[in-house]
């Protein structure tokens, strides 16, 4: 129940919707240019755990090989490195205030997810 009532206020003080529509559009613009449609999986993803952060995480893919790693190289030169820092920034900005503090620990817990996204899935936790 605490982790309903986190993510229903996540999703509308927290930045939430926000981030998952931004997320969305940055899907879209990857399926559009056929040769970044694994990065709009990932960023699909990060839409889909930045919209419900609380009670789920991301744990690495048993699949992913070499490929994975070299993709994620080239997501952080390209959008990973600025995307943590966005998160790293609203999350110590949401923890100067008492009632932020949990939004700004569910911002630090999608920088590394917004650093290297690809290779990993997204999961429940018990």
């Amino acid at each position: 129940m605490i982790r309903f009532l986190l993510n229903v206020l996540w999703l509308i003080f927290g930045g939430g919707l926000v981030l998952a529509i931004g997320y969305g559009i940055a899907a879209l613009i990857c399926f559009v240019l056929v040769v970044t449609i694994p990065f709009g999986v990932a960023s699909l993803r990060l839409a889909v755990y930045s919209l419900w952060p609380f009670g789920r995480t991301l744990v690495p893919k048993p699949g992913a090989g070499v490929a994975s790693g070299l993709a994620n190289v080239l997501w952080v030169v390209l959008a990973g490195w600025w995307l943590a820092l966005s998160h790293i920034l609203a999350g110590i900005a949401l923890c100067v205030t008492i009632i932020g503090i949990p939004f700004g620990i569910a911002n630090f817990k999608l920088v590394p997810a917004a650093f290297w996204p690809l290779g990993r899935e997204l999961v429940d936790i018990p």
